[in-house]
C-alpha cells in the first residue's frame, strides 16, 4: 500500500468519526428529549448561522487574535531561545523568570493587559501570546541544546557566523522540537484569545458566546464553540503541513 492510500484511508477514518460524533448527537437529543436551550440538536445548531449575530466577523476578529498571539509567540520565542543559547548568563536569568511569570493565572493579567494595552482586538492578541509562548520557547531552547556542540564547533573553526550556525546547523536540528512545542501552543492561543474576549470584548466570538448566554440562545454558543474550535482546527493543520514539509525536506538533504 502507497503512502498516498494510507493517507486517504487515514483522512477517511477521521470524516467517519466526526461524521459518527454528529450522528451520535443528533440522536441523543432527540431521543432523549432534550429541550433545545439545553442542548440543540446539530440542524439547529447550523440553522444560527441564519441569526443576524454577525458571523463571520466575529469569526474573523477571533481569527485575527488566534492567528496574531500565535505568530508572536512564535517570533519572541524563538528569538528568546536563540539568544539564550548564544549567552549563557541570559538562559541561567531568564528561564527561571519566565517559568514562574507563566504560572501566573491568565485570567487575571486580562484586567492588567486592558488598562495598559486599551480595550479590544490588541489585549486579546497579547493574552494569547503569554498563554502559548512558554511552550515554544521550551522546546525550541531543548532543541538548541541536542545539538552536538563538536559539530558546532567544527562549523565555528571554518569561520561561520553566529547567524550561518543557527541557520545551517542549530535550526534544522531543532525543527522536530520546535514544531511539538508550536503543536501545544495551538491549544493555547486559542484558549488565550477566547479568555481575553471573555473578560472584555465587545467582537469575536467569546463576545458573542457572553452575548447569547442571556437570552438562552443555546445553538448560537453551541455554533460559536464549533466556530472557534474550527479556528483551531486550521491553525493546527496549518502547523502539521508545514512540519511535513519543512522537517521532511530537511531529514531527505541530511540523508543525501
Amino acid at each position: 500500500m502507497t503512502d498516498f492510500s494510507k493517507q486517504i484511508r487515514r483522512y477517511t477514518l477521521i470524516i467517519l468519526v466526526h461524521l459518527g460524533v454528529v450522528v451520535f448527537w443528533h440522536l441523543s437529543v432527540v431521543i432523549s428529549d432534550i429541550p433545545d436551550y439545553v442542548m440543540p440538536t446539530p440542524v439547529a445548531t447550523f440553522l444560527s448561522l441564519q441569526s443576524d449575530y454577525g458571523w463571520w466577523h466575529n469569526t474573523l476578529i477571533t481569527g485575527y487574535e488566534v492567528f496574531g498571539g500565535y505568530a508572536l509567540a512564535i517570533v519572541v520565542g524563538v528569538t528568546l531561545a536563540l539568544i539564550c543559547s548564544w549567552f549563557k548568563i541570559l538562559e541561567t536569568l531568564l528561564m527561571p523568570l519566565m517559568v514562574s511569570l507563566n504560572v501566573i493565572p491568565k485570567v487575571a493579567l486580562g484586567p492588567l493587559f486592558i488598562v495598559w494595552f486599551s480595550y479590544g482586538v490588541d489585549s486579546n492578541i497579547l493574552i494569547a501570546f503569554s498563554i502559548c509562548f512558554l511552550p515554544i520557547l521550551l522546546t525550541m531552547e531543548r532543541g538548541l541544546k541536542e545539538i552536538d556542540p563538536d559539530l558546532i564547533d567544527l562549523v565555528r573553526v571554518l569561520n561561520a557566523s553566529r547567524w550561518q550556525v543557527f541557520t545551517k546547523i542549530q535550526l534544522p536540528g531543532a525543527l522536530p522540537y520546535l514544531f511539538s512545542g508550536m503543536k501545544v501552543a495551538v491549544v493555547l492561543a486559542v484558549a488565550g484569545a477566547i479568555v481575553g474576549e471573555f473578560i472584555a470584548s465587545e467582537e469575536g466570538l467569546g463576545s458573542l458566546m457572553m452575548q447569547v448566554q442571556v437570552p438562552m440562545e443555546t445553538s448560537a454558543m453551541f455554533m460559536a464553540v464549533l466556530l472557534i474550535t474550527l479556528i483551531g482546527v486550521v491553525l493546527y493543520g496549518i502547523v502539521l503541513l508545514l512540519e511535513n514539509l519543512v522537517v521532511g525536506r530537511t531529514n531527505q538533504v541530511i540523508r543525501n
